[in-house]
């Protein structure tokens, strides 16, 4: 059963910061202006909370949200976040999101291949539920796509490059 004792503090660090590039990755691939980005944020942090309480969450899932709740694992995730991002320009916020997910699939298969395909998964359903949280295009919610070209895009890139199935 894999937990933080199982990695690296570089590596932990790692997998805290791609649980939040999985959902910074779509919103940035088409930014929703600011009721969108604030039901984006929702959406990530309701399947950290949805992973909390279901019983049959993978361990190493587990880890690491028990991490997310301590004062020091929100710091870590927040100050490799700022490390990698800081002076981005909107384009390259998304690609450095999608590598931090290569990075992260290719530890948890080298670190933890049973519990791999569990949090690869996880990484790609936070995704997915952060594209499907706002309407894209459209006027004041009327109209628009649940999950626009670009989001589907950045969803196939995602799943490449955690190496699941599209």
């Amino acid at each position: 059963m894999p937990d933080k004792s199982n990695f690296t503090p570089d590596e932990w660090k790692l997998l805290l910061e791609s649980v939040m590039m999985a959902g910074i990755a779509v919103s940035a691939a088409e930014p929703s202006g600011l009721w969108g980005l604030l039901k984006e944020s929702f959406a990530e942090g309701s399947a950290l909370m949805t992973a909390k309480l279901d019983p049959g969450a993978d361990a190493l899932i587990k880890a690491v949200v028990a991490d997310f709740e301590t004062a020091e694992g929100r710091r870590t995730a927040r100050d490799g976040l700022k490390e990698k991002l800081t002076g981005s320009k909107p384009a390259e916020i998304k690609a450095k999101c999608i590598e931090t997910l290569r990075q992260a699939g290719a530890v948890v298969d080298a670190k933890a291949p049973g519990d791999a395909a569990a949090f690869k998964g996880w990484l790609r359903q936070i995704s997915q539920h952060v594209a499907e949280a706002s309407k894209e295009g459209g006027f004041l919610g009327i109209g628009g796509v649940r999950v626009s070209e670009a989001e589907k895009a950045t969803l196939n890139e995602i799943s490449s490059a955690l190496k699941l199935a599209a």
